[in-house]
């Protein structure tokens, strides 16, 4: 390597890394220390970032279907009003969906968890006298089988006193607790607020940290991250809205199913399966497994019954509607949506198994381009 201008400069950069690095691993504790305060300043806009990016895809979706016809004519009542009507109508609209999530589920669930009760209240004696019959001569069982008192009125007042004293002991004991909650709030005051500025002025930002990169980066290397940042926005957007049509689609598939064949709990079921479906992969089999319980309590025939009709909507929804809805437009093989569902699972849980599906997504993409870049560059050609 010749020792010129360039490549001396090169060596100083590499030297001063290796040297950062090195003293960074012989201090990693105060490196971590550090980071995490550091992490404690940025959380807030972080998540401010992340509801921006959430909320944009239903306000773009507004924004052209309301106002396009308007933005094309350049009205200008219709620039300054598009973007912060579209906004607000986007917020509405997610809480509407939260709103109408909690008002179906709630009392639902309510009714559900007395019904449970009073089916368990009602076949104790049941099992009492069965075991009775069935082992008459173990004492053990008998006398165990005798001495279950299920009494729903004391089990609901030594839970209520159970509450009582456990908050009693929380709220005199854990002052830091309160104090993390109130941070939690202040956090999500402030990245929401800061979500509203980016959502606002989305366009400005974009043109301000472009020029900010083009200043110090080379060219190339921020056209790159365009299209990195590109690539990602579009398959995020798209997985976002995919899994939401996804989701809605099964739900409303067994609602439909489950009230035509007379199933009980059809709008309960109907809304946690949905709800459970935007978890990719695993989600809907909690769904079926809460169902599943829930209609025991009822009917153990319906419920093996469930069993079937959830398989065969399973299969209808994995091979016919998620391919085309989610899998398209996110363009990643179904064994690497299953690594990637696995893997957020276990390092982020639920917010991993919804993050990690795109993220792999732009990985595979992003590694798919430069392996066919690196054989069209040496002309071979792989069959």
């Amino acid at each position: 390597m010749e020792l010129n201008k360039d490549n001396m400069k090169k060596i100083r950069w590499m030297i001063a890394f290796a040297i950062v690095l090195y003293l960074g691993i012989q201090h990693i504790s105060v490196v971590l220390k550090y980071a995490g305060i550091l992490w404690g300043f940025l959380l807030p806009f972080i998540v401010g970032a992340a509801i921006a990016f959430v909320l944009n895809v239903p306000m773009s979706f507004l924004e052209r279907h309301i106002f396009g016809k308007a933005l094309k004519k350049e009205n200008k009542a219709a620039k300054k009003l598009a973007r912060p009507v579209s906004m607000v109508l986007a917020i509405l609209l997610v809480l509407l969906v939260i709103l109408l999530v909690v008002l179906v589920v709630a009392p639902e669930l309510g009714n559900t968890l007395v019904s449970v009760v009073k089916k368990i209240e009602e076949n104790i004696p049941i099992l009492q006298k069965w075991l009775g019959q069935t082992f008459q001569s173990d004492s053990e069982i008998v006398e165990w089988a005798n001495s279950i008192d299920f009494q729903p009125d004391k089990m609901i007042d030594s839970i209520a006193n159970l509450l009582k004293n456990g908050m009693n002991n929380f709220l005199s004991s854990t002052i830091n607790v309160t104090m993390g909650i109130v941070s939690t709030v202040v956090n999500l005051a402030i990245g929401f607020v800061f979500a509203m500025y980016i959502l606002l002025q989305k366009e400005k930002l974009g043109i301000q940290v472009r020029k900010a990169a083009y200043a110090i980066f080379p060219k190339k290397v921020v056209e790159y991250l365009e299209h990195v940042c590109t690539l990602s926005s579009r398959i995020f957007s798209s997985f976002i809205t995919g899994q939401c049509i996804e989701a809605v689609i099964l739900g409303s598939m067994f609602f439909v199913t489950m009230t035509i064949a007379r199933f009980p709990y059809a709008m309960l079921i109907g809304v946690l399966i949905a709800f459970t479906a935007l978890i990719p992969v695993f989600g809907g089999f909690i769904g079926c497994w809460v169902g599943f319980f829930l209609i025991l309590m009822v009917s153990p025939l319906k419920a093996v019954m469930f069993l079937g009709l959830f398989l065969i909507l399973q299969q209808i929804e994995g091979n016919l509607i998620y391919p085309h809805v989610v899998g398209n437009s996110v363009g990643l093989p179904a064994i690497w949506v299953l690594v990637a569902v696995t893997l957020g699972g276990n390092l982020m849980g639920i917010v991993g198994m919804l993050i990690f599906i795109p993220l792999v997504s732009v990985c595979y993409t992003l590694f798919r381009e430069w392996v066919y870049d690196r054989l069209k560059r040496k002309k071979i050609t792989v069959v």
